[in-house]
């Protein structure tokens, strides 16, 4: 399990038990106290502030001329639990935890935030067997470069801002976004929200989260508002 892993992340740890701690899920950890098995929380902890700076080094270097706010608008959409899902998935992550009996059962495996959660852990305990340069060319390379300039570009982008100054540009608007239905195991769900402009319907968008049916939602009124 631990060698198919490092070869998906392109790194091979020298301390493996590193490795092994971002994969025990506070679960797992809580059945196995008596053999004082630690949780990946510390990692956890750890891997989001060293994900948090490659990112925004990444960022200050990719768009020299871009804002503070928006630069801080983007990491935000990069290092996402949608986005950090993506990167377990990728991985197969899930497929390497260690997760206690309920978690199990209840489909960890696959549960969004376990596996975002895990990924920061792995960054972590690749930070620390390899210092700094190996855990930014591992988030470049599975995270901040993977696809072509659009993805990024797409994922930078806010929409509801967007679409709220967009609207604001005429006295007494108002949008609104209601959650219009849901799908899917407790686990894995699919929500999906329109967005209202002054009660009329404007936009529909799909998302494992709301936040992320919301921007879905907020992108396909913005495309329908400006064709008109």
């Amino acid at each position: 399990m631990l060698k198919q892993l490092q070869e998906q992340l392109g790194y091979t740890f020298r301390d493996e038990s590193l490795l092994r701690s971002a994969l025990y899920h506070s679960s797992y950890a809580n059945e196995h106290r008596a053999e004082h098995v630690l949780s990946n929380e510390r990692l956890e902890f750890l891997g989001d502030a060293v994900l948090g700076f490659v990112t925004a080094e990444f960022l200050f270097r990719r768009f020299p001329d871009a804002p503070e706010g928006e630069l801080t608008r983007t990491r935000a959409a990069l290092v996402r639990e949608e986005s950090l899902f993506e990167v377990a998935q990728a991985l197969g992550l899930g497929e390497c935890l260690l997760l206690g009996r309920g978690e199990e059962s209840g489909g960890g495996r696959s549960r969004p935030s376990i596996l975002a959660d895990a990924t920061e852990a792995v960054f972590a305990a690749v930070y620390l067997d390899g210092g700094m340069e190996a855990a930014r060319a591992l988030i470049h390379r599975v995270l901040l470069e993977k696809g072509d300039i659009a993805v990024t570009e797409s994922r930078r982008r806010d929409y509801k801002t967007e679409l709220q100054e967009l609207v604001q540009r005429k006295p007494h608007q108002v949008l609104r976004y209601a959650l219009v239905g849901q799908s899917g195991p407790d686990h894995a769900k699919v929500f999906t929200v329109a967005v209202y402009l002054n009660d009329l319907p404007v936009g529909e968008g799909t998302g494992r989260s709301k936040k992320e049916a919301e921007q879905s939602a907020a992108a396909a009124a913005l495309q329908a508002l400006t064709e008109e």
